[in-house]
């Protein structure tokens, strides 16, 4: 899995590559998760179209995310370009029912920016 990180126009943008499942590095992803969290910043896009699947590592990571930026710091945080697998993941756990998705970067950079 790879988390590439960069803030653009007071938006992060998270890019996410590969499997998302148990077995990950998880101090790799707790290490990313700091990383956002010390650029505060407030709008949040994660870009998930390269994530074919999800496990508990991934779904933990969604949560993170936006417990920093919705519940602690009143932002807004949004999850683009999910894969049915993964989409299928978010329904099940009820995540897609809280945290905001969008069907392509594009859109959730544009809801975000609204």
């Amino acid at each position: 899995m790879i988390i590439e990180i960069e803030q653009s126009d007071g938006v992060c943008v998270v890019r996410c590559k590969g499997r998302f499942v148990s077995g990950a590095d998880v101090e790799y992803v707790r290490a990313k998760i700091d990383d956002i969290k010390s650029l505060k910043c407030n709008r949040v896009l994660a870009d998930f179209r390269e994530v074919p699947s999800i496990g508990s590592v991934g779904l933990a990571f969604i949560v993170a995310i936006y417990n920093s930026v919705v519940k602690e710091s009143g932002g807004r945080f949004v999850v683009a370009g999910v894969l049915p697998f993964v989409r299928k993941a978010l329904d099940l756990t009820r995540l897609s029912s809280v945290v905001s998705l969008a069907p392509d970067p594009n859109s959730g950079l544009a809801a975000l920016r609204n």
